[in-house]
């Protein structure tokens, strides 16, 4: 059976916490994993707070007040414990500040592990983008493609290996009408690129309201691609090939690829065994001429064949579902699709299940909410025609957010060459777009602003890749970067401190987007981490003793070391989520 993935958040990616939960699963007689580790209410009380209640069955019961304060007291004291206090249920816990600024720095520059190697290696597929090909990448698209990359990232930081899968609606009836479309018209479309097609699927379906035949004549094109007519292949494969071609020019924009592009049409001659599969185990049952899976609690039957014997996505799914598990053997397989197909893959897995398939509880829907535009500064220059009406091409939004800030950072930088600008302002314009699709909790809606997106303040993109683009300049203005050791005493003041804190941090974020599918925790993670690094430098321009580069070379160094610990956080946790590094802005 294959390992599995976390079902949990892991208690300890903090190395700090992991030393504090070892001391108290040995007192109390747990397993580390059991001790809970949060913040105190008031950062008087301690660094960390250990809640008791939880440990009461390990210790044998009692109140949780009375294992608190005995917690308190049999801690041993020395190497990072400093000291431990109980205040009502939970046990306060002060730590040996130098000590744990050296852990985080060592994390943070990887002399120790940054995230625990959690997955030791167990596969995580995840289903993402998967557009439908004759069409162009509208703006839609971008939730499923970057919050499924920044899921790819997360995963392989945990240590899992990751199969990145684009599978692309490149077969069914929709195709049978593009096929229909290009033999009545395809002669007035002397080139054929994904605008012709999608001119020629949105002309098909306008004419199939006043010709209720051209129903029929789709569904016999997709029957001859099904069966393998010579004329019908040739022709979508030009048109698959046309859209992929186009696609790849987008994701190269956003840096975003995959391992396995098969799409739909791969499992065209993997779909008789799941038939087969199901028929066995007395599933499939006819319904006005078609085959159906009739779901316990549903009214509404999954649809496994139609009466003119074409397969629909829930066959192709069900056969490529079958296909992952066998050639990947995934401990987690995602589906990274809007919330509005909840109902088919809650069907697809409990078909999987009646099939007897157990690892059918490994696959999951990872749904996410609607992007809607909003805002004064947003175009519609990106407008096409679609089946639903207007879209937005992602190209031009991504261009619009680039003209948008390319002013700002010339006047930040008279003096940067054009060159450099123009690749500087593409980085923050991508990467304003993506994070504002990341930084919500996945099931919210998105409201689209682009003046909110491109904003240098707030919770936002450019925001983090300014933050991180001033760790570069404190470096170059010292004439020097430092990711060696320091001494640490001199890193003394509460602000510097809370900085470090941040940094131990970052691996418990990380594990614990994995658990929920969740990038909006790496995203906000980053935001404070940024907050507490401004709050830390503006301090130091206010007051002389905390300035970075000051005249004590010692301290210099050490908060320097300091600096380039942020610096590489903030690079690592921006290129998870997609967002390029910006070394000037």
């Amino acid at each position: 059976m294959a390992p599995s993935a976390p079902s949990a958040p892991p208690t300890h990616a903090n190395p700090c916490a992991a030393e504090i939960a070892a001391a108290v699963a040995a007192v109390v007689g747990a397993r580390p994993e059991d001790v809970k580790i949060d913040q105190p209410p008031n950062r008087a009380l301690g660094d960390f707070a250990v809640p008791a209640f939880p440990l009461l069955k390990a210790a044998g019961g009692g109140a949780p007040p009375a294992l608190a304060a005995r917690i308190a007291a049999e801690l041993p004291r020395g190497g990072l414990i400093v000291d431990a206090t109980a205040t009502g249920p939970f046990v306060n816990v002060k730590v040996d500040r130098v000590r744990a600024i050296a852990m985080a720095i060592d994390a943070a520059v990887g002399r120790a592990p940054l995230v625990p190697d959690q997955g030791q290696g167990a596969v995580v597929c995840v289903d993402y983008s998967s557009p439908n090909i004759s069409k162009h990448l509208a703006y839609h698209h971008i939730r499923s493609t970057m919050l499924g990359h920044a899921l790819v990232e997360i995963f392989t930081a945990l240590g899992y290996r990751v199969v990145r899968i684009n599978h692309l609606g490149d077969w069914g009836t929709t195709h049978g009408m593009l096929l229909a479309a290009y033999q009545r018209w395809g002669a007035e479309y002397p080139t054929i690129d994904v605008t012709a097609l999608n001119a020629l699927y949105v002309r098909y379906r306008a004419a199939m309201k006043e010709e209720p035949g051209l129903d029929a004549e789709a569904r016999a094109w997709f029957k001859r691609l099904e069966d393998g007519d010579a004329d019908a292949r040739a022709r979508w494969q030009q048109f698959r090939d046309t859209s992929l071609a186009e696609f790849r020019k987008v994701y190269d924009l956003l840096g975003v690829a995959f391992d396995d592009e098969r799409g739909e049409s791969f499992y065209e001659d993997k779909m008789p065994e799941i038939l087969e599969l199901l028929a066995g185990k007395g599933l499939l049952e006819e319904s006005e001429g078609a085959q159906v899976v009739k779901i316990p609690g549903d009214k509404t039957p999954l649809l496994i064949k139609t009466g003119d014997g074409t397969t629909l996505y829930a066959t192709r799914d069900l056969a490529a579902a079958l296909y992952r598990q066998r050639t990947y053997g995934f401990a987690r397989s995602l589906y990274v699709v809007d919330r509005g197909q909840g109902l088919h893959f809650k069907q697809l897995f409990t078909c999987l299940g009646m099939l007897g398939f157990d690892w059918a509880s490994r696959c999951q829907h990872v749904p996410f909410g609607l992007v809607r535009f909003g805002g004064k500064k947003t175009s519609t220059r990106g407008a096409v025609g679609g089946s639903g009406g207007g879209q937005f091409l992602l190209t031009d939004v991504i261009a619009e957010a680039v003209d948008e800030v390319r002013p700002r950072i010339a006047e930040k930088n008279p003096d940067m060459a054009p060159a450099e600008l123009e690749a500087i302002a593409h980085a923050v314009g991508v990467g304003a777009v993506v994070f504002a699709n990341v930084v919500p909790q996945r099931d919210r809606d998105v409201d689209f602003d682009m003046e909110k997106v491109t904003s240098l303040s707030g919770d936002s993109g450019p925001y983090l890749q300014y933050t991180l683009a001033r760790c570069w300049n404190i470096e170059r203005k010292a004439g020097e970067l430092v990711d060696g050791p320091a001494d640490w005493t001199l890193l003394s003041h509460d602000a510097e401190w809370a900085v470090a804190r941040k940094l131990l941090e970052f691996g418990e974020h990380v594990a614990r987007a994995a658990v929920n599918c969740e990038p909006h925790v790496v995203a906000h993670y980053l935001l404070d981490l940024a907050g507490e690094f401004s709050r830390w430098y503006t301090q130091g321009n206010d007051d002389a003793t905390l300035r970075v580069i000051c005249d004590d070379l010692p301290t210099r160094r050490a908060r320097l070391a300091l600096v380039h610990a942020v610096k590489r956080t903030l690079t690592r946790g921006l290129t998870m989520l997609g967002l390029a590094e910006v070394t000037r802005m």
